[in-house]
């Protein structure tokens, strides 16, 4: 089955050069220009990947992700201007997967893409032997890449769940801001660790009890962070 790709800009040359290169590798593609005809279109289909605007007429993009994230887990990356740190870190807080900045290499653009895809593709086809993950009051479902606390579902963006997975399925072992960065972005990943800090601080708020002293999710102090069991 064909992925299916939302791309949001309300600069129409640049949606159609995204569209006619995903379009060559077999993808399916919808546009959208501007932040309310995005979410409608969100609200409608179950997109694989979501490409978005920072900024975007009637609401901008990171209104239309934090939207977005209240109904649904999809992948989203945030198109972002150049060396504009405060959108990049703004866009992850508001629950965003990934980055791009702008101008990109529609190269690049297909290579992260593709990437993502392939991660919740692998973690879909995990057999049923291992499917599903307990860990105290946390349980983790691998194959519908669900997450419960206390039996309550908590809703993840897909580099949250692929980084809570990871971290509990390596109890104790501490893990660098640099490893967790190659190991769930990929090695050439132009972004810094400040990423990592933004994911970790966000998955604590939503399975702890208590964020700012975190039961599950801990720091090693100059070395990276631990899941203790």
């Amino acid at each position: 089955m064909a992925k299916k790709v939302l791309v949001v800009d309300d600069e129409k040359l640049i949606v159609k050069g995204i569209k006619f290169s995903l379009e060559q590798d077999g993808m399916e593609v919808d546009c959208a220009y501007d932040g309310q005809e995005a979410l409608d279109l969100a609200e409608k289909t179950r997109y694989d990947m979501v490409l978005l605007d920072v900024m975007l007429p009637k609401v901008d993009g990171f209104e239309v992700c934090r939207r977005i994230r209240e109904f649904s887990e999809m992948p989203i990356v945030m198109l972002t201007a150049k060396g504009d740190d405060m959108d990049k870190i703004l866009g992850l807080e508001y629950g965003a997967d990934d980055y791009i900045t702008k101008p990109f290499n529609i190269l690049e653009v297909k290579a992260r893409i593709k990437a993502i895809m392939r991660r919740s593709f692998s973690s879909e086809k995990k057999g049923d032997e291992d499917a599903r993950i307990e860990s105290g009051v946390i349980r983790i479902d691998r194959s519908s890449r669900r997450l419960f606390v206390n039996e309550k579902e908590i809703n993840l963006t897909s580099r949250e769940f692929d980084m809570l997975l990871l971290l509990v399925m390596n109890p104790d072992k501490v893990f660098s801001r640099e490893t967790l960065l190659e190991a769930l972005w990929g090695a050439d990943y132009p972004g810094d660790a400040r990423t990592v800090d933004v994911h970790v601080r966000r998955l604590r708020e939503k399975i702890e009890e208590n964020p700012g002293e975190p039961r599950y999710i801990q720091t090693k102090w100059g070395v990276g962070y631990f899941y203790k069991p």
